[in-house]
């Protein structure tokens, strides 16, 4: 197997997620949704729930690949390593720029944000696989989801005593929280942030599922690949589910059982994927718009919430662009949740146009 149809399986992987990503964010209103596109209200876990973990998961795969002839190099890892840290660095800056994008208020401008969350798990996922042996990656990987788990259920949090997982304002998280980022977090919340700080140490977790199973890739062939990685996913799900009874599954809370649960899905997608493309070799010509955004995910997702931003500010009379724009495929006849989908399809279908012209001009942009 060459380096190149062990990468294919991964970039169509990636494509789709970017793609179910962008379809998820750019609903035409939110207040009409089916189910599936939506997050879960608290506990829980949708089809939408899986795009975030999906993606970090993705990440864990790719560093696996990148930097495994620098990993046993000592002259070449901390070369490496300044790399991906200005890289990490370079996410979280983006991720800043997009959620001050296009009005720049910086006085409640969110300093949590996905990207935020992606360059920091980079970051530490990539100092992990080049400086740790395996078992250590192991134990780290182990310690992280039971500390939380133990800090999250059994620490008490000051003012209010006892957490409660069921109540999002009485974790361990949400006091963090509010101690650091106070005045500059979700405005959908304001008092606890998804992407909060503690919240992003268990979401290692899923970057290192990843690694486990981009070494899965590369140390086996055929059959052997898609066995491992379902037997992979398999486990962490039964695990995740079992767990989830005293942890629940919670995709803002990062739970544990939730890095294991959509973890094991994730190596369970990507040995389905595996062996579509790689051992069946199914349809390789018929997956354009996943290679194309599975090559360019970073571009087609800041491109996407940059004009998300643009039309959903700018007015044109009493209305943004936005309301005109799903005012004009909104029909009567059928449900708004349906004219809701169509927007977001369409809107996927406008990113990809400039996204398939970078793919025929062999256009890579790398952050």
């Amino acid at each position: 197997m060459n380096k190149s149809e062990r990468i294919l399986s991964l970039d169509i992987f990636r494509g789709l997620t970017v793609i179910l990503m962008i379809l998820v964010n750019n609903p035409g209103s939110w207040l009409a949704i089916y189910a599936p596109f939506q997050h879960a209200h608290w506990h829980g876990c949708t089809p939408t729930d899986l795009v975030f973990p999906f993606f970090l998961f993705i990440v864990g795969v790719s560093i696996s690949f990148s930097m495994a002839k620098v990993k046993g190099d000592p002259l070449k890892r901390p070369i490496a390593m300044r790399k991906a840290l200005w890289r990490g660095a370079k996410l979280i800056g983006i991720g800043l720029f997009l959620g001050l994008f296009p009005l720049f208020n910086f006085s409640e401008m969110r300093i949590p944000g996905v990207l935020q969350r992606i360059g920091v798990v980079f970051m530490i996922t990539s100092a992990l696989y080049l400086y740790a042996d395996r078992k250590t990656i192991i134990a780290t990987f182990v310690s992280i989801l039971v500390v939380y788990w133990l800090a999250m259920v059994f620490v008490p949090i000051p003012e209010i005593g006892t957490p409660n997982i069921d109540d999002p304002n009485a974790v361990l998280s949400a006091y963090i929280d509010q101690l650091f980022f106070k005045g500059h977090m979700w405005s959908g919340t304001k008092t606890w942030d998804p992407e909060g700080l503690f919240s992003t140490f268990p979401a290692i977790g899923t970057a290192i599922l990843g690694l486990f199973s981009g070494e899965i890739v590369k140390q086996n062939k055929g059959n052997e690949v898609v066995k491992k990685l379902f037997l992979l996913g398999v486990v962490s799900v039964v695990i995740g589910q079992v767990w989830s009874i005293i942890f629940p599954i919670n995709k803002s809370l990062w739970t544990s059982s939730y890095v294991l649960y959509t973890g094991g899905l994730g190596a369970i997608a990507l040995g389905l994927s595996f062996y579509l493309f790689d051992v069946k070799k199914l349809g390789r010509n018929q997956v354009l718009l996943p290679k194309a955004f599975g090559l360019n995910p970073m571009a087609a997702y800041v491109l996407a919430q940059m004009i998300a931003s643009l039309i959903g500010v700018i007015s044109i009379g009493d209305t943004t662009i936005k309301a005109h724009l799903f005012a004009m495929i909104t029909i009567d006849s059928i449900p708004l949740e349906a004219s809701s989908l169509l927007f977001a399809v369409l809107y996927v279908a406008f990113i990809s146009i400039p996204i398939l012209i970078l793919y025929r001009k062999n256009i890579v942009i790398k952050v």
